[in-house]
């Protein structure tokens, strides 16, 4: 029998991939086609920009996995390649032979990914059938709490999460804090712009997640723990319950797992989508029923945490890493990656880049190999500008250090920071001065209030950053920017007005120029900020077709038929949709 897998992750299904999985379910049932074929659900393997995915496994053990497929083309897929054997090469975007976008995964070493886009999240037998619950097994027989934690340690495996805390030692600290109940949370409070690792792992492989936090909870002696994930991930949490459930029904949850004497019990919790959550102290305040606003460490979780008790949080990529380290070794983990950062990283790629998607490379890599090798560098070859990576919390690299390797202590040495994983490409036509009040403008909404600096600087960081991109800027912005940062960094309680300044930081550092362009020249050399762009008609050039004005929304456009056209300064609120339809390039932007 063959299979067909559909991608079934948010992104196929926003793609369309829903359409795809119900005509051929349907199909399959009207054509009595169960015997000959398996159809199954898959979450997504990384190739976003190639959604809708479908994948045939055949029966000799290889595969074929189409792109961009829709209800036409799944139906060739189902009758001609399945039934038939035929080929259909066009659509092949990863094989057996070698065809297709092969540089995508050639540079990847998948760990935490392992599962995505392999098999059908909603079946614990699929997980199983890939080592599945072993490493539980082998942790509750064969290992004491403490050989647990050295593996970890030994493993050099840092929290995926933001700063990069080895997460052996923050086991170790939960272990040894004395305390009669202690808690294991996952933080899947994915809130940055750009970032959907979690989202991704916990569609696509929640069984890996929960197997890494039994695991976690087996070493520090806890019986109880939760799940916090953004209500925004309905399909990941919709999965979450599912697998609970399965791993409830096999014994792998619950009280005395696998006659072993250890007991734990997972329960969901549905964040509200505040950003500050993402914050352990906030995080474990929303948990507990309070408004999510962070509280002053020392203390920390590891000593004193959920309901005044020790707690371990990581977050979702953490945790999926520990199955694959306690079945394959710590040396094996450890032989991918830097000295201090050691391993893989997922990266969530999004921006001017070619190929939009999720991949897993190992730590070392350089900025430039991600974009290019494996992304497939720039959309439409234009010039390359600079990365963002951390999220609001992160910084803008430029191009000229894109030979920076991908490592936690390099990364910071930048301004910016690893995060949780987001990179953002941007090329020529990005202005840095709008990406820094994009930034700011988010953090500034997320502010939970409690600290003056950050409830009030970034509100004052983000006036000027506005006034800079409307035109308006004066002499000593930049300046002001500087010195509020500055405070801001040092006066905040939390994580996030600790890092809010970092993308206004690093722009001014590496583009200093395009903030002065803004101020003294009244330019936006990328043509982003309208107020700094004027439109002018190349009276040589055009040829009075009329569709600028048909598409202008403020009728600045005048002229006759076959005559030259003008624009009236005055009323163009320079929205560029003349530019986007003139079919002689004759509208010239300044």
């Amino acid at each position: 029998m063959k299979k067909i897998l559909v991608g079934m992750g948010t992104c196929g299904i926003s793609a369309g991939a829903d359409k795809v999985w119900n005509y051929l379910k349907d199909k399959v049932r009207q054509e009595n086609l169960s015997e000959n074929v398996i159809l199954e659900k898959t979450g997504c393997i990384g190739m976003c920009y190639r959604e809708p995915l479908v994948e045939v496994k055949f029966e000799n053990g290889t595969s074929q996995v189409f792109g961009e497929v829709d209800i036409y083309r799944a139906d060739e897929i189902l009758h001609d390649v399945v039934l038939k054997d035929e080929k259909r090469d066009k659509w092949v975007v990863y094989d057996y032979e070698k065809k297709g976008d092969i540089s995508f995964f050639n540079k990847q070493v998948r760990i935490v990914l392992r599962n995505c886009g392999v098999i059908n999240p909603e079946s614990i037998d699929d997980y199983i059938d890939r080592d599945g619950y072993n490493a539980l097994e082998r942790v509750l027989f064969d290992y004491s709490p403490d050989e647990v934690i050295e593996t970890v340690l030994d493993s050099g495996l840092r929290g995926r999460g933001g700063g990069g805390f080895p997460t052996g030692r923050k086991w170790m600290f939960t272990s040894k804090s004395p305390g009669e109940k202690k808690y294991v949370i996952c933080n899947a409070d994915e809130g940055d712009p750009g970032a959907f690792m979690d989202r991704s792992v916990l569609e696509g492989d929640p069984h890996s997640v929960i197997e890494g936090m039994l695991i976690c909870a087996y070493s520090i002696g806890a019986a109880d723990g939760y799940l916090y994930v953004r209500a925004e991930y309905p399909k990941a949490i919709e999965r979450l319950k599912t697998a609970i459930a399965q791993a409830s029904d096999r014994g792998y949850l619950g009280y005395n797992i696998m006659n072993s004497g250890f007991t734990f019990h997972l329960k969901i919790k549905e964040g509200a989508g505040a950003f500050v959550c993402g914050e352990e102290t906030a995080l474990i305040a929303s948990i507990e029923g309070h408004r999510g606003m962070p509280k002053i460490r020392p203390p920390f979780p590891a000593v004193k945490g959920l309901w005044g008790n020790p707690t371990n949080i990581n977050n979702v990529e953490t945790f999926a890493n520990i199955p694959w380290i306690i079945l394959n070794g710590p040396e094996k983990f450890a032989f991918y990656g830097t000295d201090k950062s050691k391993g893989t990283k997922v990266f969530a790629l999004a921006g001017k880049v070619k190929r939009s998607g999720l991949v897993e490379v190992p730590m070392g890599m350089s900025i430039n190999e991600i974009v290019f090798d494996v992304a497939g560098g720039v959309k439409k070859d234009k010039k390359f500008k600079a990365v963002q990576m951390g999220g609001p919390s992160g910084g803008c690299i430029p191009a000229e250090m894109s030979n920076t390797h991908i490592d936690y202590e390099e990364i910071q040495k930048t301004g910016a920071i690893m995060g949780s994983g987001g990179l953002i490409v941007m090329d020529e036509d990005t202005c840095m001065v709008d990406v820094a009040k994009f930034f700011l403008t988010f953090t500034q909404n997320e502010s939970c209030g409690k600290c003056t600096f950050c409830r009030i600087g970034t509100k004052r960081m983000l006036e000027i950053l506005t006034r800079i991109t409307e035109g308006n800027g004066k002499d000593g912005d930049i300046d002001r920017l500087i010195q509020l940062s500055e405070k801001i960094k040092t006066s905040s309680l939390c994580g996030l007005g600790q890092t809010a300044p970092n993308p206004v930081l690093s722009t001014i550092k590496y583009f200093r120029g395009e903030y002065e362009q803004h101020i003294k020249d009244k330019k936006c050399p990328a043509g982003v900020c309208t107020s700094l762009v004027k439109f002018r008609i190349d009276p040589d050039k055009c040829i009075g077709c009329t569709l600028c004005a048909k598409k202008c929304p403020t009728n600045a456009i005048s002229g006759e038929v076959r005559k030259t056209f003008i624009i009236d300064q005055e009323t163009c609120i320079s929205c560029g949709k003349c530019m986007e339809v003139c079919p002689r390039d004759a509208v010239i932007k300044e």
